[in-house]
């Protein structure tokens, strides 16, 4: 077996150590249901209460606008609905973008499905998002807007900040989806002006299946799961007390490391692009370079087969991607690279790679010597 390469961070990132070392102890010794009375909850309530105040400090927020989730497709879709079923479906308007992940694509289809209406806003060929796009958008009935912070398969940034005004100025909801940007921006939520924001663990190196949406104070909504009253009452059942843990461990350490992180990625990515274009000049890197997250690489090799070359590819150990990982098995071409109307051969000859905290130059100087063996035979024209 060869050495292994991990080069796919948007869609996953390995469980640091010290996360890890965090949530051992909720496995081994502090199992109590923070529900319970005696000191076994009592235990986990507290436990709970510090790592919801870790999570609040990544984003600059109250502790108690914080409400775990299963993940960021559960806060999704809890801002979405929550937002929207307050209203008759034929009296409220959502507005979103065209290149959104799935959670937020979907949820907003099946709103539409029960009579609500929506406007999907273009971006342009850097893959933004205009703001005055959004203000002309707005209708009396607008009752939330959601824009994603970062996308997960190009890397745009919006200008999050801009449009929270725009919606604030209209008394309208405003929700970003701030998955890809947790780990490498200083988010603030008053600065960006957002009232509601959906985060990830597993993205910032923490476990798998938890995750959380900021509500700012006084913000109404409806709950997707009831039954109990944990979460504020939005989001019922026993608290995943070991993973919230890992959360709030994942949110301390890449505060930690943010600035140098940035830096160390943008470096690498500098790196990267410079040695794919000297094996071949036709590639293509997609997005506006000063718009884009350092750690996220959309590049199309035109004229290759990318499913196979990402076959290979894996062959060789190196693990990349055709695009968004929760829509990796299908073979409709990417709906971001298509909302940006990109040529159609260079939609079809797109790989993401992307970097994270574990990611060397020794790796990189790796896979450009992978490519460099792959290319020429996986050429189509």
């Amino acid at each position: 077996m060869r050495s292994r390469i991990y080069l796919d961070y948007c869609a996953t990132t390995p469980v640091h150590p010290k996360v890890r070392n965090s949530m051992l102890r909720c496995l081994d010794t502090d199992f109590g249901n923070p529900s319970s009375m005696h000191w076994a909850g009592n235990d986990s309530r507290q436990i709970l209460t510090r790592a919801r105040t870790e999570v609040a400090e990544g984003i600059g927020c109250r502790p108690g606008e914080i409400i775990f989730t299963s993940g960021a497709t559960e806060a999704d879709n809890l801002a979405f609905f929550g937002t929207m079923r307050l209203f008759p479906p034929k009296k409220a308007h959502l507005i979103t973008s065209a290149i959104e992940h799935h959670a937020i694509l979907h949820a907003a289809k099946r709103l539409e499905h029960e009579g609500y209406s929506v406007t999907y806003l273009p971006v342009d060929g850097r893959g933004l998002v205009e703001p005055e796009d959004v203000r002309r958008a707005i209708r009396p009935e607008t009752k939330l807007i959601s824009i994603m912070y970062v996308n997960n398969e190009v890397g745009s940034v919006q200008p999050i900040a801009e449009i929270g005004r725009i919606a604030r100025e209209s008394n309208i909801k405003f929700h970003t989806d701030a998955v890809q940007a947790i780990g490498l921006f200083d988010v603030n939520v008053d600065d960006l002006n957002v009232d509601l924001l959906s985060l990830s663990a597993h993205k910032i190196y923490g476990p798998k299946g938890i995750g959380a949406l900021y509500v700012r104070s006084g913000l109404e909504l409806t709950p997707m799961i009831v039954g109990g009253p944990q979460e504020h009452s939005l989001r019922a059942g026993t608290e995943n007390v070991p993973g919230i843990v890992g959360l709030g461990a994942a949110m301390n350490l890449v505060r930690q490391h943010r600035a140098g992180e940035r830096t160390h990625l943008l470096g690498l990515r500098k790196y990267l692009v410079n040695g794919l274009q000297t094996i071949s000049p036709a590639v293509i890197v997609n997005g506006l370079e000063e718009k884009i997250a350092s750690h996220i690489l959309s590049i199309s090799f035109v004229g290759a087969d990318t499913e196979m070359m990402l076959i290979r590819l894996n062959g060789e150990g190196i693990a990349v991607s055709l695009g968004s990982a929760c829509n990796s098995k299908s073979i409709e071409p990417s709906h971001v690279l298509t909302a940006m109307k990109l040529p159609q051969e260079q939609i079809e000859s797109t790989l993401r790679i992307s970097l994270g905290m574990p990611t060397t130059q020794e790796e990189l100087d790796l896979f450009l010597k992978a490519v460099a063996l792959v290319l020429p035979r996986v050429m189509v024209q």
